[in-house]
């Protein structure tokens, strides 16, 4: 600490475009203890979600049809991807992917598996919300319910740049799909999910061991979604991160939708 109570570090600061952002999302839950002992072990579900599908990719090793990796969505509207053009969860068993329905899937769900479930808001108390535009809650219902009851790990994924001010358990009495007059695309619930939070600030600590700090969000252009983050740490540590970091928000094209 300095004479003024502030952390010493070398510091960086950082613009992370969406894609970028995700991308290092998905690769800080591919380090997490949880989801690599269940790799080696037991099952992994990745549902359906824009960031998700990052996650897939980085669990796969190779490039899938990310645009179809998707369900709902916020666009210029709240909107949903098509059941056809849908792509289906990943399961992957022992770290091998293997063909289960959503049925089967969660048959085998037990203590020790991974849920891998996105979300689209994140409050200041670190809980999280999903948009329901389902009556039967969609994958909240089907899925993070069951894992919950029976002890199952649940990571989220999700950006920085879902920060909002309010409490998710607040605005959850306020909407509903019964309950909203009038809505720019679908009307929702909001059903808050705890779990093992991982934005870009928990993925620079498991990747890179240095601390960041959620600076800011938004831009405009190639900035549009941006997450601008604060980097503080040993200087090689910092530097490495940087330096990647920088590399990655110039090449990681922006994510599409199906």
């Amino acid at each position: 600490m300095d004479r003024d109570g502030n952390a010493t570090g070398y510091r960086a600061i950082v613009v992370l475009p969406p894609g970028a952002a995700r991308r290092l999302i998905a690769r800080g839950v591919a380090e997490l203890p949880a989801v690599e002992r269940a790799l080696r072990e037991g099952l992994v579900v990745v549902a359906l979600g824009t960031t998700n599908g990052y996650v897939a990719e980085e669990l796969l090793g190779r490039e899938i049809e990310r645009e179809r990796f998707c369900a709902g969505y916020i666009g210029d509207r709240l909107a949903s991807l098509p059941a056809e053009r849908q792509a289906t969860p990943l399961v992957l068993r022992r770290g091998q992917p293997v063909e289960l329905s959503p049925d089967e899937a969660l048959g085998e769900l037990k203590a020790g598996d991974v849920l891998i479930k996105g979300a689209n808001v994140l409050d200041p108390a670190g809980v999280c919300g999903v948009f329901m535009a389902s009556p039967a809650g969609g994958t909240v219902g089907k899925f993070a319910i069951p894992a919950l009851a029976r002890g199952v790990e649940i990571v989220i994924p999700i950006s920085c740049a879902k920060s909002i001010h309010g409490f998710v358990a607040d605005l959850a009495h306020e909407v509903g799909i019964g309950r909203v007059d009038e809505a720019a695309g679908s009307p929702v619930g909001l059903c808050p999910l705890v779990g093992t939070v991982v934005t870009e600030v928990e993925a620079i600590a498991l990747r890179y061991g240095v601390r960041a700090a959620h600076l800011a969000s938004g831009g405009v252009g190639p900035g549009a979604g941006a997450v601008t983050l604060l980097l503080v740490g040993e200087e090689p540590k910092v530097q490495r991160a940087f330096t990647e970091l920088a590399t990655l928000a110039r090449t990681e094209p922006p994510p599409r939708v199906g």
